[in-house]
């Protein structure tokens, strides 16, 4: 092979990796947007529950555990039964933080999120894998926003550590963004 062709050849498998890699954002971008106008499709006017919360959960731990990080596409797309009230499933794992599986922001995933902050400085992701390290499970309570709205709302979350199929200890969670004041009157937030 000559010098040239080596170099055509290389340059050529360099676009088509760029172009791949371009294609992946578009779907991950579009799956994220589908998910996200299902997720604001089933918004309820009473808020949610915090037993479906912990329900969907569990749901979402068992499926994990039985098919591992090959559910994630369950999470996520129309009609997905884990984006429920104008809520969503998420996964993170335990052990370094990373974003394993966010429904509609798909760019948190492969992030570390030891060092993110809500807009009172709670490290909530820091927080989330203290619960889940030394309770198992439990209610979080941090600053996020809305789906569909870059508007910044409390939001409580219930995270429950399970280990996947694949042998990854994860983090999955759920959030209520409107909250019923007697409904988590008996839960401790952390």
């Amino acid at each position: 092979m000559t010098r040239n062709t080596l170099f055509t050849t290389l340059a050529a498998a360099t676009l088509l990796m760029a172009a791949g890699d371009a294609l992946a954002q578009d779907a991950a971008a579009t799956l994220a947007q589908e998910s996200e106008t299902y997720c604001n499709s089933t918004v309820n006017d009473r808020p949610t529950d915090p037993k479906l919360v912990i329900a969907k959960v569990d749901e979402a731990c068992a499926l994990l555990e039985k098919e591992g990080t090959a559910a994630f596409p369950k999470f996520q797309g129309t009609n997905s039964p884990f984006l429920f009230e104008g809520t969503y499933i998420w996964v993170h794992s335990l052990n370094d933080c990373v974003m394993l599986m966010h429904p509609i922001k798909y760019k948190l995933v492969g992030q570390n999120l030891i060092g993110m902050k809500d807009t009172a400085g709670k490290r909530f992701f820091t927080s989330m894998n203290k619960v889940v390290r030394e309770q198992g499970a439990g209610w979080v309570e941090y600053q996020w926003p809305k789906p569909g709205s870059d508007e910044i709302v409390r939001k409580v979350s219930y995270v429950k550590g399970c280990k996947t199929a694949d042998g990854v200890d994860v983090v999955v969670g759920c959030g209520l963004y409107k909250v019923d004041k007697v409904a988590t009157a008996g839960l401790t937030i952390n």
